[in-house]
């Protein structure tokens, strides 16, 4: 049950292409966002469509996997941990940013730009 503590399961769509750094070490990293989108009535029988947005982050080899194969549109199965973090700007503020920290990653169906 220890695994359970800090886990996040998510399907969505690519809503940009990875950003890739590698490091001098030869490591890289790959940041993206994907959306998820829930569908329900509201209090007067209307549809809405709520779409929510989320930070990805991944390192190694899924970094290397997302450079070579996920694009825009894409859709994702990701399982990871949400990690918090906080820096300073340049003008001295705080900024504070929460990222899910991916370590599985399954790409589903095609990608809707070629349909």
């Amino acid at each position: 049950m220890y695994a359970l503590k800090n886990k996040v399961q998510l399907i969505g769509n690519l809503g940009n292409a990875p950003e890739v750094k590698t490091f001098e070490s030869g490591k890289k990293v790959a940041n993206f966002r994907i959306a998820t989108s829930e569908v329900y009535r509201n209090a007067k029988g209307e549809k809405v469509k709520d779409t929510q947005w989320h930070n990805l982050v991944m390192w190694g080899k899924l970094a290397e996997i997302a450079e070579k194969y996920l694009t825009v549109g894409k859709e994702v199965a990701v399982e990871g941990k949400l990690v918090n973090r906080q820096y300073t700007d340049k003008d001295g503020n705080k900024k504070y940013f929460t990222e899910i920290q991916v370590n599985e990653l399954l790409m589903l169906g095609g990608n809707p730009a070629e349909a």
